[in-house]
């Protein structure tokens, strides 16, 4: 088969250039987290792995996701390539690596995708009144399909529209966090809070007082979800201003600022309802899925409603700021040829990757649908096996800062340290995240579902996976090129107008 187009393949990928600055790639990142969404549906569980230590394990969680931090930082000052773990990965460990990284990311944005909706369902529902409604599966799946294709629309539109939509909404949210917690712990120290309350203690941050590896390695996964989506700022490296170093320096401002507001919400948390399985206490699963439902009208009273609008404004703001890595992520395989060519146009007008975000959104609306016909449990194993994923292409990224930047690593201790060490240890634990996770989602009593004897969340994750092989065997039969190492290797010039950037080791 000849390697027809492959000049075409090699050039500007036509993405608006200097769009967004610091801050609003930074805004991206946290956007992209879903931070109210993320702490309501999750901190719950934490505290039931590990009671009182929640907040230790806000905290270690953090270590990996700040030495993935790094490598994305590294590699974008070198490589500052829309395709992040997909061209790293290329360009590290050859094309099949890189391939199934950038699978990764678009499957975990597929899955992600898939469980926002639901949520911007619900709470919309909530909102306006109609807790009924939103019980009701049918009004759900439509209300949340077109949450996508909305989110989709404003995708499509200019990068800069969509970075100043998510300035509002961002802030609204961490506001109603920040509110939330002050006020929490405030009633605390004043002695107007519930029986059940207890003040903040040192120990609950003693990362050697879990009672052991199983609970520690169930919280570290947990918080593993909460931190995920960072990313998403490097994922629109080209689109920033000096693009060799911001989205880098957002990662880090935007993990750092997470970890702070994480911090201070599971304290407050913990410190308002307790660890106890009462009514009101973190411990009990029955309020585990939405602890801001169980607590926040004690704390705010009739402000309370200010949290049921932040967590529906995390949920749609990460609609949008899911699709725009993946979106991104497709149009750079595309230009590299691993994937057809029609992922590769982008809109003349407003510099975005017009037809991998139509793909996207129509994939995720497909899949969305496809899971709540088929069983809301189901749907909910699909989310629980976005861990497998998110492990699975931040190690790729880690690993392969690593093996990048070998030649490197005897420079400076500089060096040494952010393009190895650390690193390093961040792709370990992360795989060891993604081993422990398969391991303990093949019981069949892990999550809601299961097949043949099998957990329903490992069928779906690493079953994910092995579509994701499948389908790059038949993208090596259609396009050649770039599995024959003809159109990225570690050489490979990155595509976008400047000279003289910096790609090689």
């Amino acid at each position: 088969m000849k390697d027809k187009g492959l000049r075409g393949a090699l050039a500007d990928k036509g993405l608006r250039h200097d769009a967004i600055g610091l801050w609003d790639n930074a805004i991206i990142g946290i956007a992209s987290t879903s931070p109210a969404y993320s702490i309501a549906c999750t901190i719950g569980y934490v505290v039931i792995a590990v009671g009182l230590q929640a907040p230790a394990a806000a905290i270690v969680a953090f270590v990996p996701m700040l030495f993935t931090a790094f490598a994305y930082r590294e590699l974008n000052r070198a490589v500052p390539d829309s395709g992040t773990a997909f061209t790293w990965g290329a360009k590290a460990f050859g094309p099949v690596v890189g391939w199934l990284g950038g699978w990764g990311v678009a499957m975990s944005g597929t899955l992600a995708l898939a469980n926002v909706a639901e949520v911007a369902a619900q709470y919309g529902l909530r909102l306006i009144g109609q807790d009924e409604l939103a019980g009701n599966r049918v009004a759900l799946t439509v209300i949340g399909a077109a949450s996508i294709a909305v989110m989709t629309w404003v995708s499509t539109r200019s990068l800069e529209f969509g970075a100043k939509m998510q300035r509002w909404l961002t802030a609204i949210q961490i506001g109603a966090l920040i509110l939330f917690s002050v006020v929490a712990l405030w009633r605390v120290y004043a002695g107007d809070a519930l029986d059940t309350s207890v003040r903040p203690s040192w120990e609950w941050f003693n990362p050697f007082a879990f009672d052991s590896v199983s609970s520690f390695t169930q919280a570290f996964l947990l918080m593993l979800f909460i931190y995920w989506g960072w990313d998403s700022c490097l994922a629109v490296n080209e689109e920033t201003t000096d693009r060799h170093h911001t989205p880098g320096r957002a990662a880090l401002l935007c993990s750092v600022i997470l970890l702070g507001v994480y911090t201070l919400t599971t304290v407050a948390l913990l410190a308002y309802g307790g660890a106890g399985d009462g009514p009101t206490g973190l411990g009990n699963e029955d309020i585990a899925d939405d602890v801001f439902a169980a607590l926040s009208d004690s704390v705010l009273g009739p402000l309370a409603i200010i949290v049921v609008i932040a967590v529906l404004i995390s949920a749609v703001s990460s609609t949008q700021t899911t699709i725009l890595p993946t979106a991104r992520g497709l149009l750079a395989m595309a230009a590299y040829r691993a994937l057809p060519q029609r992922f590769a146009k982008v809109n003349p007008k407003y510099g975005t990757p017009s037809s991998s975000t139509t793909v996207m959104g129509i994939v995720a609306i497909c899949y969305y649908v496809g899971l709540s016909l088929i069983s809301q449990n189901v749907l909910y194993d699909s989310v629980a096996s976005l861990a497998l994923a998110v492990a699975f292409y931040y190690s790729i990224v880690a690993f392969s800062c690593v093996w990048f930047f070998r030649r490197d690593l005897r420079r400076s201790a500089r060096d040494l340290w952010f393009k190895g060490i650390f690193p390093l240890l961040g792709g370990i634990i992360m795989l060891a995240a993604f081993v422990r996770s398969a391991i303990d989602m093949w019981d069949p009593e892990y999550g809601e579902t299961s097949l043949l004897g099998v957990g329903g969340v490992f069928v779906i994750g690493i079953g994910s996976l092995a579509v994701g092989v499948v389908l790059m065997m038949l993208c090596w039969l259609r396009e050649p090129a770039y599995f024959r190492g003809r159109t990225l290797t570690a050489d490979t010039e990155v595509l976008v107008p400047e000279e003289g950037t910096p790609t090689g080791l």
